[in-house]
């Protein structure tokens, strides 16, 4: 893709559905105007349908960092290490200007876990090759990214069929 024009910084956030999916849909974007996409799951660490694109397609890389299960109470001490494992990797991916677009999903929910901090991660965007795009998910996105974001959409849940008692599907919401 064009080295020559400015990455931004995206920040979808908010109670609402479909965060994830955006990200998804941008980096089907990128992958179809021939660039590449870097996408870290946070919090993943299951086997989600959106890791089959890692076979169709070797522009896309997708890498987990979480333990697979979700975090009830305080978060252990492997939830720590897998989140600073996945900030680290994202560094070093952000500074080498490889990728067009890098993906850090869920990582606004490991700030509200405690797992890092904020300044760790405005540290690691500070980085970044100035072509290269980002996107940052998560429900509560503190002030401080949402100042350094160029963009940031919140979904807002007006209706959920979670709250009828619909389970989460394979295929819909991993």
């Amino acid at each position: 893709m064009d080295r020559e024009r400015k990455g931004c910084i995206q920040i979808y956030c908010g109670n609402g559905k479909g965060k994830t999916t955006a990200a998804l849909g941008l980096s089907l974007r990128t992958l179809l105007s021939g660039g590449s996409v870097y996408f870290a799951q946070f919090f993943k660490g299951m086997d989600t349908a959106e890791i089959g694109l890692c076979s169709l397609c070797d522009r896309f890389v997708m890498e987990q960092y979480g333990t697979g299960k979700f975090i009830i109470g305080d978060p252990t001490e492997e939830d720590r290490k897998q989140a600073r494992l996945g900030l680290e990797h994202c560094k070093n991916v952000l500074s080498s200007g490889f990728f067009d677009l890098v993906v850090l999903d869920e990582i606004i929910l490991s700030v509200f876990y405690q797992l890092i901090t904020v300044e760790e991660i405005i540290s690691v965007l500070k980085v970044r090759k100035p072509w290269v795009e980002v996107v940052l998910t998560g429900r509560k996105a503190p002030i401080e990214l949402i100042e350094r974001a160029d963009l940031v959409t919140e979904m807002k849940k007006v209706k959920h069929y979670f709250d009828a008692g619909v389970k989460a599907r394979k295929g819909i919401e991993y």
